[in-house]
């Protein structure tokens, strides 16, 4: 009995060996730095350190609803059950490599009749025994499994990473959406009440036969106009509403509104700049992208695995009676143990296929992982052109505000002096309300430029030191961390020697 255990705790040990080709991170497929030009704005002198989005979103209000969002959300609450789910077979799959232990108790009842006699006797066999079983991972094929499954795990908690992301930004864009059109609602509003004075006046003027009645037409253009897109604003406010109510998911106070877009303009921070495009790896969906190449990178292992024998250990030790209180005698003790070893011979094909379909598979989430940072570099870098332009369209458009507005006063009083015609007012009236509109979008623009910046750096510090609201999960605390170190590697040959055998039983993948 000993011999056998010693010979099965040396089998564990040989356990470690695994044919999983050693993972080692491709280099990315963008440049080191961001892309220069008239575009873009100047590198910062010194790399700033990443900033939360408490730090850009410094509105008391905006703040609270991100953190109501973060609680409350239905689309979060899903990502996070998701990462639950992912856990839960981890955790299966994990099991594998451990024997299992079960108990059993029985008692079986026999009736045999005596000859061509009526009567029969009635026999009872009780059993109380104790199995164990475990297959011994010599090729490590439970181990690649396992380890798949832990990246798995990993993928789908840094996808829930990736949607807190994008939740904090969807929610600051509805917010600074609602406040444009709010000011947009407010525009129309007073242009309605300045349209309908004009209206007045030229219809005194026509009464008194001073002016055409192509000037009152003309006039009621720009009245009715406004009206229209005050109705529309009217339901532009409300729908911008909904939509962050359902990001918030819950109801949203008047009080939590924003007030104008001046003063949540004046609230924002200032986005980080000179920043290294490797800060890339740390995003989300970036990782997701990783841990699922690493998943794919340790399904290879299975699969040469199954090239091997599969050994698996049995043992069944318990007790045998007639009679229940005599069960747990010594002498009614016994036991048994198998051993069992499975090498596939022939199977047309199906392992060497299932071999290279995960090789594909790799391939395929080699490229996935390469078009999530190059997907990730553009969209910094987009943002990063409309930044280094805005400032100048901003402050030319506070210009052209004024000026029209100065231009649209000076032709109305020329028009109520009897000077100029009403076409020069309805022009420079015209011009004026559609550069209002266009300083709010512009506003709204540089404000958004800001959020896009945020979610395409992907890097929060405050969303990655904040748990998904659930317990960190104590059985993979000592697994490779998720986290993505800051070192780039190669892209190399993915086929070490088998750990322990120093054999390579594979060609190169």
């Amino acid at each position: 009995m000993r011999r056998r255990l010693v010979l099965a705790l040396c089998a564990s040990t040989l356990g470690g060996c695994t044919l999983e080709p050693h993972y080692q991170r491709p280099a990315p497929a963008i440049p080191p730095a961001w892309p220069t030009g008239p575009a873009y704005p100047e590198a910062a002198p010194q790399p700033p350190a990443p900033v939360g989005y408490r730090d850009l979103f410094r509105d008391p209000r905006l703040l609270a609803l991100i953190d109501q969002s973060l609680v409350q959300n239905q689309n979060l609450r899903a990502a996070v059950a998701n990462v639950a789910i992912a856990r839960a077979q981890y955790r299966i799959q994990r099991a594998e490599l451990w024997p299992s232990l079960d108990a059993q108790g029985s008692v079986i009842t026999n009736r045999d009749r005596r000859g061509d006699t009526a009567s029969a006797d009635v026999t009872r066999d009780f059993a109380a025994n104790l199995g164990a079983a475990f297959e011994i991972d010599l090729f490590g094929k439970l181990r690649s499994l396992s380890h798949a499954a832990q990246e798995q795990y990993f993928a789908t908690e840094a996808g829930a990473e990736a949607g807190r992301l994008t939740l904090v930004a969807e929610v600051a864009r509805a917010y600074l959406t609602l406040a444009s059109d709010r000011a947009q609602l407010e525009i129309t509003e007073e242009t309605v009440a300045s349209g309908q004075r004009t209206v007045d006046l030229t219809q005194a003027r026509l009464t008194g036969g001073v002016d055409a009645r192509t000037a009152l037409a003309q006039a009621q253009t720009v009245l009715q106009q406004a009206r229209s897109d005050r109705a529309r604003f009217t339901t532009q406010v409300a729908q911008d509403r909904n939509a962050l109510e359902l990001l918030v998911g819950a109801p949203v106070a008047d009080s939590a509104l924003p007030a104008s877009l001046d003063e949540l303009e004046q609230s924002l921070g200032e986005a980080p700049a000179g920043l290294d495009s490797r800060i890339l790896l740390r995003r989300p969906d970036v990782l997701e992208a990783e841990h699922r190449l690493r998943a794919a990178n340790a399904q290879i292992g299975a699969a040469r695995a199954a090239f091997f024998p599969t050994i698996s250990l049995t043992g069944l030790a318990g007790y045998a009676s007639p009679q229940l209180s005599g069960l747990f005698s010594g002498r009614n003790f016994t036991w048994r143990s198998e051993g069992a070893a499975n090498l596939p011979i022939f199977n047309g094909g199906a392992n060497l296929a299932g071999l290279y379909g995960v090789r594909a598979q790799r391939e395929l989430a080699l490229a996935d992982y390469q078009n999530a940072i190059q997907s990730a570099f553009r969209d910094v870098a987009d943002a990063l052109a409309r930044r280094g332009t805005m400032n100048e369209q901003l402050a030319a458009q506070v210009a052209l505000e004024a000026a029209s507005r100065q231009s649209y006063e000076l032709s109305l009083a020329r028009y109520r002096a009897g000077v100029d015609p009403f076409l020069e007012t309805l022009v420079t009236q015209r011009t004026y309300y559609a550069s209002r509109q266009t300083l709010a979008l512009t506003r709204l623009a540089r404000a958004s430029n800001l959020v896009d910046l945020y979610a395409a750096l992907g890097a929060d510090p405050t969303l990655e030191a904040t748990p998904l609201n659930r317990p960190r999960n104590r059985d993979v605390s000592n697994a490779q961390s998720h986290r993505t170190p800051d070192y780039l590697l190669s892209e190399s040959a993915l086929t070490p020697p088998c750990q322990g055998s120093g054999r390579r039983p594979f060609r190169r993948s």
